[in-house]
């Protein structure tokens, strides 16, 4: 359960990216890293693992901030 929410969270953050839908981004990024977060804590995944998609998440949206 978790680890499929943080998937699907992730790619909606993802697409908007692709897309350039940089409002959607921004508004999904803080529940992509909730789920991330989640999926850690309980196990699912490694908690370097979780920085590492939190941290490529969160520079990709501040990347496309900026430009």
């Amino acid at each position: 359960m978790h680890l499929g929410k943080m998937r699907t969270s992730m790619k909606r953050v993802r697409k908007a990216l692709a897309t350039g839908d940089l409002e959607t981004a921004k508004t999904a990024l803080p529940t992509a890293l909730e789920a991330i977060g989640k999926a850690s804590s309980k196990g699912v995944i490694h908690s370097k693992t979780a920085s590492r998609y939190a941290s490529r998440l969160s520079l990709a949206v501040n990347r496309a901030s900026a430009a």
